[in-house]
């Protein structure tokens, strides 16, 4: 049992049958076919050679299957973390040299290693933090970068830059180089591509395909363009005509290297690093989760730390660069009927015969087609009616996903990511530094007490019951105190305030010193301050620290027993 929680493959294994084989292996066939194309477009959108995106897609499936917990998700390259991987290096090295794929393989390994510590840790949590409105403003921002990145391919023109305002600019510089055949076949790729989305599935059950394997099917049509536009290319000697190609891609199975990167290079990869372990895990687990509902099955976020992190520092250890859980090929694992982990495996094996056999053929695919791939992938992640949702629900959260979205835009996804952490915790503190605090009031012919603004409820003038609907600690304790004296200043008749702590679980020291504070000055005044319907831990902690040897009140059982005590003192 201890050996299975740090290896849940363990559990799966056990009961294995011929059935799920059969299921996995159709699976594994359909996810390969995908995996292909996405892993050398992701490759050119990361900046490494065509054949890392290859390398990082076979031992990382494997580790992930061993040590992960969802039985659907599929490891790999995606669409931003290798946007990430690229903005990161561009500052330490140029692209196609060696240092730039030391780079790659460096935050691969230190992603790796910070998944896991955090793992072990039991840092899981840590998407709680996250508000996932604003991390959908990051992911929208960010695929419409990787698609404007991604034009220069389908226009065969040069241009650079990490943000929407450097790569228009430099594609606006760069338009007189522009070649009509590479634009034409980028952009037919993008048609054909966009209606396979729409129009696949359905042709597919028109040829009395069953609708399931139909459905999967239809989304491995990516393979399809690389296969038509490869051969067009090649029949027709369109890289003579200006058509950039892929070229030689080397066969064979990458090397099995360990070596410590240096501390410089750790120190200035250091924070990419942990933002794309941030990032990748929350795409990860939020995919994990989804289609693990589906199926009833528990993801453990823990556990998915590990399973992470394991496959990034088998990325780093096989030439790699950053991977984490897709969402493309998880739902088409899924959807093909993969019922373990062992599809993942089986689909590491393909990637592993296309490298070895495969590649010599990709030499005339035109880098068009593989931006095509990329710019249809990443329409997916741009959703911009989180913008309407937030601003019928929540102003705040609205302001914090257009400030998200604009700054990624404009600074770039380092900054865009930074500032979306920032928000999001930012976000936390502004709400929870002014709860929610209702005066309460007794309905009539009950012991329930309700807020005095929606209900109608029995009050006393002379007393004073607030209900605050939050734990009180450093962030809110000052915002409590001053609404309790600002109210009492109003109201020169009060002289008892009972604060209803039934939505209390904790009470840090600030509040407590709050507290104290707010009692000494309220005896001052001859008001006495009382707490009703006290949780035990907290309790616990009111205790120890002697405050209630010091309060000028009483702490009561129920809010009822309260209001009938102090009314009934007061008549």
């Amino acid at each position: 049992m201890i050996i299975e929680r740090f290896i849940p493959a363990l559990s799966w294994l056990k009961t294995y049958h011929r059935g799920q084989f059969s299921q996995d292996a159709t699976a594994a066939f359909i996810v390969t076919m995908l995996l292909i194309p996405q892993s050398l477009a992701y490759a050119m959108l990361a900046g490494v050679p065509p054949e890392v995106g290859l390398y990082s897609s076979i031992l990382p499936l494997v580790l992930y299957a061993l040590f992960g917990t969802s039985t659907s998700l599929s490891v790999g390259p995606v669409a931003v973390a290798s946007l990430m991987t690229a903005t990161s290096l561009a500052v330490i090295a140029e692209q196609g040299t060696a240092s730039y794929l030391t780079g790659a393989i460096t935050l691969a390994l230190l992603s790796g290693a910070m998944l896991i510590i955090m793992g072990v840790m039991k840092l899981g949590m840590v998407t709680n933090l996250l508000s996932h409105s604003v991390i959908s403003g990051f992911i929208s921002a960010s695929g419409i970068i990787i698609a404007l990145s991604q034009l220069k391919h389908i226009l065969g023109i040069q241009a650079h830059g990490d943000n929407v305002v450097m790569q228009l600019l430099s594609m606006l510089e760069n338009i007189g180089q522009f070649k009509p055949m590479t634009f034409v076949i980028g952009v037919s790729v993008i048609a054909f591509l966009l209606l396979a989305r729409r129009h696949a599935k359905r042709f597919l059950i028109m040829l009395k395909v069953p609708e399931a394997s139909a459905a999967s099917l239809a989304k491995t049509a990516p393979i399809l363009g690389v296969l038509s536009s490869l051969a067009v290319v090649y029949l027709y000697d369109l890289q003579s005509h200006g058509v950039a190609i892929t070229g030689h891609i080397p066969a064979g199975l990458p090397n099995l290297v360990f070596t410590l990167p240096s501390l410089e290079l750790i120190k200035a990869l250091a924070l990419p690093a942990l933002m794309i372990s941030i990032i990748g895990y929350v795409e990860s687990i939020s995919v994990g989760k989804t289609l693990g509902a589906k199926r009833r099955e528990k993801v453990k976020p823990n556990q998915e730390l590990i399973g992470l992190g394991a496959a990034n520092i088998a990325s780093g250890v096989s030439g790699g660069f950053p991977v984490t859980g897709g969402f493309s090929r998880s739902v088409v694992n899924f959807d093909a009927g993969a019922v373990t982990q062992l599809a993942s495996i089986m689909t590491a094996l393909g990637i592993m015969i296309a490298s070895l056999f495969l590649t010599p053929m990709l030499y005339f695919l035109p880098k068009a087609t593989l931006a095509a791939t990329i710019i249809v992938a990443v329409t997916t992640l741009i959703d911009f009616s989180i913008l309407k949702k937030t601003w019928l629900f929540s102003r705040s959260d609205f302001y914090a996903v257009l400030a998200t979205i604009v700054i990624t835009l404009l600074l770039g996804v380092e900054v865009g990511v930074a500032s979306g952490v920032a928000l999001s915790i930012a976000l936390h503190l502004y709400r929870t530094s002014k709860p929610h605090v209702a005066e309460v009031g007794l309905i009539k012919g009950s012991e329930h007490f309700r807020n005095v603004k929606r209900y109608e409820v029995e009050t006393s003038p002379q007393l004073l019951c607030l209900r605050p609907d939050e734990s009180l600690f450093f962030a809110n304790a000052t915002f409590l105190e001053d609404h309790i004296i600002d109210t009492i200043s109003q109201r020169k008749e009060i002289n008892h305030v009972v604060i209803q702590c039934s939505a209390v679980n904790e009470i840090d020291f600030s509040a407590l010193e709050m507290l104290e504070a707010l009692n000494l000055q309220l005896k001052s005044l001859n008001i006495t301050l009382s707490l009703s319907e006290v949780k035990g831990p907290v309790m616990d902690h009111l205790e120890c620290s002697g405050f209630l040897q010091h309060l000028n009140g009483r702490v009561y059982l129920s809010q009822f027993q309260a209001y009938q005590d102090i009314t009934r003192a007061t008549k």
